[in-house]
């Protein structure tokens, strides 16, 4: 008896187990892990004037971030230059 006592007790257990996987894999997918599309695109053109002075490195940010900080929306950045263009993907100021 003290041994199907023992066997409900790991089936709840496990019944829990997938519950709570399954509602973090809902939560993920409703918080919008994964891929996210810019919301508008900037275009900066470069001229050819003299290169001014490197500025400070900035703080490094997380990897495979999408999402951006309150203030901020995620956009693509084009910048135009001499040597062609160059698109970031990053978070501007809105």
């Amino acid at each position: 008896m003290s041994l199907i006592r023992a066997a409900r007790a790991y089936a709840w257990l496990g019944a829990a187990l997938v519950l709570a996987a399954g509602a973090g894999v809902l939560t993920a997918t409703a918080l919008g892990t994964g891929a996210a599309d810019p919301t508008r695109t900037v275009t900066i053109d470069v001229g050819t004037g003299p290169q001014g002075p490197q500025g400070p490195p900035g703080p490094p940010g997380p990897a495979g971030a999408t999402t951006c900080p309150a203030g901020y929306e995620l956009a693509d950045l084009v910048i135009n230059h001499p040597g062609g263009h160059t698109t970031i993907l990053t978070c501007l100021k809105t």
